[in-house]
């Protein structure tokens, strides 16, 4: 590659600047302004003796390095990519000779650098929280999940919450069970959580509403004697011979990997082999309101049931929680999970989408600390 002889240059000015450690590899952040005062973020990590150098807020393909050996393109995954090298070289070239005047700048006043990035790197492509109370009093646009629950279910999830409903396993255990148990318990969560854009045919029983409206991988579910405990206790066991693994006997309502709803059934915790817990969860804002009127719907028809995370949903439902600020240049798919579980964060935005009122929202953001680099001593 033309500019082989650069990375490897580049790589020896880098080399004196601390590293962290991620289990066994070593990563540094830079952060780096152009001439014209655009910034560049590029992350590299050495993995042994290779160094994969990524433009983490641009579009050039990562660089995967042996000095001495070889230089390479790299997709985002390490599959090699078909674009012009040529203009690859070129964004390589010029990221490189500013990311090289910048660690001048840096050796010389390392502290004052890194005050320069802290101020200036663009917040577009910053992480951070703000309040989700703040959010939904300002954006309008913003989903609503409690609206499209309704105030008095909201109030009287609330309350179950509060009375330790869900949360107290003398409430919700089942002593036996059976096949057709579980499909009735599917046929009151399915009517309770019916949209116009989903119309459910209420004439249909429980298992007939299972064959349809579920996941369809029902693991020989549909295949026992449903009037049976005993044949559901060696299903959920294991011990079923038409039990096969493989499949999601629990997704009654369909969707993506983050965004379908589960009633799933279990044994207690600590090893028990006798009682059942049932479970809806179905944690993602666009179907939480579904998950909570079955939940609702269940306890109504005196149904013993638990939800995942009640408090958080209450959480969530009186906007007490956090809205994670993912970079713009980031997918938003399962990037709450990014933020540490003690932040409360269960939904983001990306900052373009707070729109006119980021003068009025930035005081309540709290910024994540951006990586110092620093010079060894």
């Amino acid at each position: 590659m033309k500019c082989a002889k650069q990375v490897v240059a580049f790589l020896r000015s880098l080399d004196r600047f601390e590293y962290r450690l991620s289990v066994m590899d070593h990563v540094w952040d830079l952060y780096f302004p152009d001439r014209q005062e655009r910034w560049s973020h590029l992350q590299i990590v050495k993995y042994g003796e290779t160094f994969y150098l990524a433009h983490i807020d641009g579009e050039t393909p990562g660089l995967e390095v042996v000095p001495g050996k070889s230089v390479s393109m790299l997709s985002d995954f390490g599959r090699p990519v078909y674009i012009d090298e040529e203009s690859a070289i070129e964004q390589w070239s010029l990221l490189l000779k500013n990311a090289g005047v910048w660690l001048k700048k840096m050796e010389k006043d390392w502290v004052r650098s890194n005050k320069q990035v802290q101020a200036e790197y663009p917040l577009a492509r910053r992480y951070g929280i703000v309040p989700h109370s703040l959010v939904r009093a300002s954006l309008s646009e913003f989903f609503r999940f409690d609206e499209e629950l309704g105030k008095r279910r909201c109030r009287k999830f609330i309350r179950l919450v509060e009375e330790g409903v869900f949360f107290h396993d003398r409430r919700f255990k089942i002593e036996t069970l059976t096949a057709a148990d579980y499909f009735e318990y599917c046929r009151i969560a399915y009517i309770a959580a019916k949209r116009k854009d989903d119309p459910v045919d209420e004439a249909l029983t429980g298992r007939e509403m299972y064959e349809r409206y579920a996941d369809g991988r029902h693991e020989g579910l549909l295949g026992i004697d449903e009037n049976s405990p005993q044949e559901f206790a060696d299903w959920i066991d294991g011990t079923h011979p038409k039990r096969i693994g493989g499949g999601h006997p629990w997704e009654i309502k369909r969707g993506g990997n983050t965004t379908h709803i589960n009633l799933s059934v279990r044994r207690p915790p600590y090893g028990a082999k006798e009682g059942y817990i049932v479970e809806l969860c179905g944690e993602s804002f666009t179907r939480l309101a579904e998950t909570v009127k079955m939940a609702l719907a269940l306890v109504d028809a005196e149904k013993p049931i638990t939800i995942a995370d009640p408090e958080g949903i209450r959480t969530r439902l009186l906007a007490q929680d956090n809205i994670g600020i993912v970079p713009e240049q980031n997918s938003l798919h399962r990037a709450n999970q990014r933020f540490p579980k003690h932040q409360n964060v269960y939904d983001v935005l990306d900052y373009r989408s707070l729109g006119r009122y980021k003068r009025r929202l930035i005081p309540f953001i709290t910024w994540e600390p951006l990586p110092l680099l620093k010079p060894k001593k």
